[in-house]
């Protein structure tokens, strides 16, 4: 089997087991609260149609008053902030359900508005998750540089851990400030936080939605937008590190097997169509066409495997830019730091390189574009 469908496969398996460990475990919690809840309310309803003298039909229809009210107990809903608040949550998948359209026309726009909006919402925040990663690797990079490190590369556990932490401060953060504005404990401050920014969005806690915030604390209307949306900034920054790595398992795998193909086509020999006369051909043309061959496999496998150590980039100060159409070896070639000649110049244990420049392996990285500069050909280099 593949081993791309090897791991589908067991991430079939994991999401499903993970799915009935789910559903025991919330069994096991809450199954016998919610017993005891109905059994309190059950109770609860019969005192009140016994006080009151109601009859169930009565009681029913008071019960539907009281649902419908409740929206209307936290403010006006549909000014423009209200209208604002639901938009976000609409966008964002958030879908708390404190409000929803009650007309035929809003309904309809609702579903055309999100039809746009959540995939535009998706790719600006993947968007620019990955530019704040970028911008946090290059400042730990810096900050590896400023303290004297000899290590200075960021390795992926680096931005998972600074990413993690960024997730804990913007979550206890949001839940400090909304455990001030909303009375909740600072535990259900932090509930709701995770539930918001993670656009799970249960709707059974809701800012906003006390003593007419809508209209009466501008400001802390616009400490609500900013922070939802902000610190979905950071949560999609740390799924975008986490998540799309994963993702990418397949698609270097493909490339892998690209790769082995590539160099088992090039190592079978060539048929010679029966009854056809050989070219004859001198020595030095024969060469020229193995060395030929030869760097059309680097070419192929440029972005893939490994290539060794001496054909990374050798200047301290340059950076070569590697485009879709030009192998490695041809940009060292235009820039003067290897001739064909020590390039396809065998050495004793069979690396295609000069024994000067050979020293190691270094995995190439699959979305790589630039080379970053070593100081020692022999240092092993990681990609980030």
């Amino acid at each position: 089997m593949k081993r791309q469908n090897a791991r589908t496969l067991a991430l079939i398996v994991c999401t499903l087991s993970y799915l009935l460990i789910g559903a025991g475990v919330f069994d096991a919690l809450e199954s016998k609260h919610e017993k005891s809840m109905k059994r309190k309310l059950d109770y609860r309803k019969f005192e009140l149609m016994r006080k009151y003298n109601l009859s169930k039909i009565d009681f029913d229809e008071l019960e539907k008053v009281v649902l419908l009210l409740k929206p209307h107990k936290a403010g006006v809903q549909w000014k423009f902030a209200g209208s604002f608040y639901f938009a976000i949550t609409v966008i964002t998948t958030i879908g708390y359900g404190h409000a929803a359209p009650s007309t035929d026309a809003g309904k309809a726009f609702c579903m055309c508005y999100a039809l746009l909006g959540i995939p535009l919402t998706l790719v600006m925040f993947q968007s620019l998750g990955e530019r704040i990663n970028t911008f946090v690797r290059f400042l730990l990079h810096k900050a590896k540089k400023c303290v004297g490190l000899r290590r200075t590369q960021v390795s992926m556990a680096n931005m998972v851990t600074i990413g993690f932490f960024s997730c804990v401060g913007t979550l206890c953060f949001g839940a400090a400030a909304f455990s001030h504005y909303e009375g909740w404990s600072f535990f259900h401050a932090f509930y709701y936080c995770f539930i918001t920014l993670t656009t799970i969005g249960f709707g059974d806690y809701v800012a906003l939605q006390r003593d007419n915030a809508l209209q009466n604390d501008p400001h802390y209307v616009a400490f609500s937008f900013v922070y939802i949306l902000m610190g979905l900034t950071v949560i999609g920054a740390f799924l975008n590190l986490v998540v799309l790595r994963f993702m990418t398992m397949n698609a270097e795998d493909e490339r892998r097997d690209a790769e082995q193909r590539a160099l088992l086509s090039r190592d079978k020999p060539k048929t010679q169509a029966p009854h056809r006369a050989e070219p004859v051909t001198s020595p030095t043309r024969g060469r020229d066409s193995r060395r030929r061959g030869l760097k059309d496999v680097y070419a192929e496998v440029l972005h893939f495997q490994t290539i060794c150590s001496c054909l990374w980039y050798r200047s301290r100060e340059k950076m070569v830019i590697l485009p879709q159409d030009l192998s490695f070896t041809d940009a060292l070639m235009e820039q003067g730091d290897l001739s064909p000649q020590h390039f396809f110049e065998p050495s004793p244990t069979g690396c295609v390189c000069s024994p000067q420049r050979c020293s190691a392996i270094s995995t190439v990285s699959t979305d790589l574009q630039s080379v970053s500069a070593f100081r020692l050909c022999s240092k092993r280099r990681s990609s980030v």
